[in-house]
């Protein structure tokens, strides 16, 4: 008998839990930051974003390979009370889109109850396994 070293349905429904987890909570940070103009590095919140890899020959699990910042510019607010408001007014505010957060935020969340139902569907089907063999 041969051994398969591939990642099985489960492992690869772990990965996928997992992934989205810290995706959620990178989008959760996202969205958390909306109005930070200040991250304490000189300049606003720079929104991050999930960069994924696959496991194995692309027929395996997926993780997190890197956290990429957003390097698009920041937009400008007219806001002349603001305590980091330039000599006219403005001030710049995180590259941080909350409608597109929003609909991220969906997509991770389904990919995560996806990988959930598949968890499910196995747990259902040894159950039922075990109970043909009694």
């Amino acid at each position: 008998m041969e051994i398969n070293d591939t990642f099985s349905p489960i492992d690869i429904a772990i990965s996928g839990l997992r992934a989205q987890d810290k995706n959620i909570k990178l989008i959760s940070s996202n969205v958390a930051n909306a109005q930070t103009t200040d991250s304490g590095k000189g300049e606003p919140y720079r929104r991050l974003e999930a960069v994924f890899e696959t496991d194995g020959d692309g027929i395996g699990g997926v993780s997190l390979e890197e956290i990429a910042a957003d390097m698009s510019s920041f937009p400008r607010v007219l806001k002349p009370g603001h305590p980091d408001a330039d000599e006219d007014g403005y001030v710049l505010m995180p590259n941080v889109n909350l409608p597109i957060e929003m609909i991220n935020l969906n997509i991770a969340t389904r990919a995560y109850q996806a990988n959930a139902a598949i968890l499910k569907r196995y747990q259902q089907m040894m159950e039922t396994t075990l109970e043909l063999l009694r």
